[in-house]
């Protein structure tokens, strides 16, 4: 029999690693080709790594809530056949550098072949490469897990200083230990200079408790009375529920609202769906409509499409549309579109179902939910008739929809004006005013809500 070595794989061009979060395989249990083995986490999304080979798991290499690089070997499989293999990743200029040494770790000197050794060639060659390696982590070329990189943020450290914390972990990684420790000690010489310069000055100060504290030091403290059921978050949900407050504490919150009459858009999909799915065999939903409409908006007004950072506006050039999109699991996550304004409603609505059908799924991948410019969720799939969103940093808008509905609505003709039963619905914005100005953000919403009430009811599709 013969091992193979199963690595994490590439996840996206800006992932680099992920933490193991479920073995859904232990030690002695026979794995079929693509057949799932572990379940893995990174700051965006939770995806499992499936083994292209069939065998039986031998050994696990990480434990739960460890983090493994890209390249890393998280587990050996028993396999038929006479020389042990390890799976591929992509070419070296893809890899990070940790895997580079990973690799060259594992690699023996020397081959036993029956009763003799082979000496591998160019060994000595291999040697400086990894000492130049081991060096450029001292020289802050390293990575830090999503943890640490939060910490750091909540903190105000900038990544240069980040990248001088001292790290106790494998290969000098900054553990939470390390970033806590270090921040404990930065505060002590803060106060410690405010009292050498200001003897005079009586400061009153309350230590902050540990906000990094495991689940169960932070329970300890709570009285379950009344029967009332204590729930530990799940690490998505500690993510959002840290993104939505960081969103507020950065951004001054602003609301616009319009009203639309959406009727003829109505009809129009209610004639083009049943067309549109024996064509296609997939649903034409309302969501690829507004999103169209947004992008057409966003093109009008580029202003809306930017980021902040620092004292500087950032004008995105690719108008990327996340669609926020609820969970089995009740969680929320934001499948991104990538560049929206320039595909057709076909496109979208394909896109729109295969990022809906994969997120129900669990099967986005890391890149699906990065590089967005401009949020959209339809809170009216839950009856909604309106809300006030969050915005999705680091962006600086978030359009939101209510649901439509049959309301009497004035009707202007060249006859005079009539009441009629009209299908009407709500859409807000919430923005960023430090950017966005109401004018602007009124303006662009209104622009929104043009394009859905004078939608073509002959529009072919």
């Amino acid at each position: 029999m013969a091992l193979y070595k199963l690595l994490l794989p590439k996840m996206g061009e800006s992932v680099s690693e992920a933490t193991v979060t479920k073995w859904l395989k232990q030690p002695g249990d026979t794995i079929s080709e693509d057949e799932a083995v572990l379940e893995i986490a990174t700051d965006k999304v939770d995806s499992d790594v499936p083994s292209p080979v069939k065998g039986i798991l031998k050994e696990q290499l990480f434990s739960i809530d460890q983090v493994a690089q890209v390249g890393d070997i998280i587990a050996i499989i028993e396999i038929e056949g006479e020389h042990s293999v390890e799976e591929t990743i992509p070419s070296n200029a893809e890899q990070t550098s940790e895997t580079i040494v990973n690799q060259i770790e594992v690699t023996p000197t020397t081959i036993q072949i029956e009763d003799k050794k082979i000496e591998i060639p160019g060994l000595n060659q291999i040697q400086p490469t990894l000492e130049n390696h081991q060096s450029s982590i001292h020289s802050g070329i390293r990575f830090y897990s999503p943890l640490v990189k939060n910490i750091a943020s909540h903190e105000g450290l900038s990544q240069q200083e980040l990248d001088q914390v001292a790290g106790s972990g494998s290969d000098g990684r900054v553990t939470k230990e390390d970033i806590l420790k270090y921040v404990a000690s930065k505060k002590q010489q803060t106060a410690s200079a405010q009292t050498n310069t200001s003897p005079t000055t009586t400061t009153a100060r309350v230590e902050k408790k540990e906000e990094y504290a495991a689940a169960p030091v932070e329970t300890a403290h709570t009285i379950n009375s009344g029967g009332d059921e204590i729930i530990e978050m799940d690490r998505m949900r500690k993510l959002i529920a840290d993104h939505m407050v960081k969103s507020v504490q950065t951004s001054p919150h602003v609301c616009s609202f319009v009203e639309a009459d959406v009727t003829n858009l109505v009809n129009w999909r209610n004639k083009a769906k049943e067309i549109y799915k024996k064509r296609d065999g997939e649903n034409i939903t309302f969501t690829p409509i507004f999103i169209e409409a947004i992008a057409k908006a966003l093109k009008d007004f580029p202003m809306v499409n930017v980021s902040v950072d620092g004292n500087h506006i950032i004008k995105k050039k690719n108008i990327n549309i996340g669609m926020a999109a609820a969970l089995p699991n009740g969680n929320l996550i934001v499948p991104v579109i990538k560049n929206a304004d320039q595909l057709s409603l076909v496109g979208l609505s394909k896109s729109v179902n295969d990022l809906a059908n994969r997120s129900r799924a669990n099967k986005l991948k890391p890149d699906d939910t990065q590089g967005g410019t401009f949020t959209f969720t339809n809170i009216g799939a839950f009856g909604n008739i309106m809300g006030t969103p969050i915005i999705n940093q680091p962006q600086a808008a978030i359009l939101a929809v209510g649901t439509i509905k049959k309301k009497p609505a004035v009707i202007e003709t060249e006859h005079g004006d009539l009441i009629g039963i009209r299908q009407m619905m709500y859409l807000s914005l919430s923005y960023d005013h430090r950017v966005i100005d109401g004018a602007l953000g009124g303006t662009f919403l209104k622009r929104v809500a043009d394009y859905l009430e004078n939608w073509d009811i002959n529009r072919e599709i």
